[in-house]
């Protein structure tokens, strides 16, 4: 009894992994940016931003956002 209720278990995990794995599409809404030099010659190192899009109140740096990385809360007052 106690072998069958296992196997149950272990193929409800397996079967029931891939409904609970967070979608990676390409549409989403950040993306990676690589490390880089500004023209300044300050390093900027690599870090996620979001989607450029034509409004500043879905981004993390705006208020009242926060970021899901890092776990900041935005401080820049979004414009009308």
């Amino acid at each position: 009894m106690k072998r069958l209720l296992l196997a149950i278990f272990v193929a409800l995990s397996i079967f029931a992994s891939p409904v609970f794995a967070k979608k990676q599409s390409s549409g989403g809404g950040s993306h990676s940016v690589k490390g880089h030099v500004k023209k300044n010659g300050t390093y900027v190192q690599p870090h996620r931003a979001t989607n450029p899009n034509q409004t500043q109140r879905d981004n993390w740096s705006s208020k009242p956002n926060v970021n899901p990385y890092t776990s900041k809360p935005g401080t820049k007052e979004a414009e009308k």
